[in-house]
């Protein structure tokens, strides 16, 4: 791959290079990577629901429910009743969903210091925001 491939074809390759550095941290802690991803999503606040939450980290619904039961049993997030409508659930991070989370930021912010390690400060600021604008333009 080169500066010159289909920006796709980069954003694939790097964060394939990305999640192969991630695992191992990932695996320490006992989490996949779509956990650390639930786990992200709770750290910036409650989802108001289950299916808000599947929507904010693009994940079926469905599916969702096997990864918070997982992550329940853990005592990383707890499943409140939504005091304005009984049949849906509040998802929060519990104090120790908090610290798991603290710690995997931590060390994954490790391993990405190392990949741009030869990127200049502005360079990797930039890369950073034009990732996130790519992630949130639809």
């Amino acid at each position: 791959m080169n500066e010159d491939d289909d920006l796709g074809a980069l954003c694939a390759g790097a964060g394939r290079s990305l999640a192969e550095a991630e695992r191992p941290v990932l695996d320490r802690h006992g989490l996949s990577m779509w956990q650390y991803v639930v786990l992200s999503a709770l750290a910036a606040g409650a989802a108001p629901s289950q299916l808000v939450l599947a929507q904010q980290i693009r994940y079926d619904k469905t599916r969702l429910i096997g990864l918070l039961d997982a992550l329940e049993a853990e005592g990383l997030v707890a499943r409140d009743p939504d005091p304005a409508d009984r049949r849906a659930r509040v998802v929060r991070l519990t104090p120790e969903g908090t610290r798991r989370h603290a710690a995997v930021r931590a060390a994954i912010r490790e391993v990405e210091e190392r990949k741009l390690a030869g990127l200049a400060p502005e360079a990797r600021r930039l890369l950073r925001t034009g990732l996130a604008h790519l992630a949130n333009s639809d």
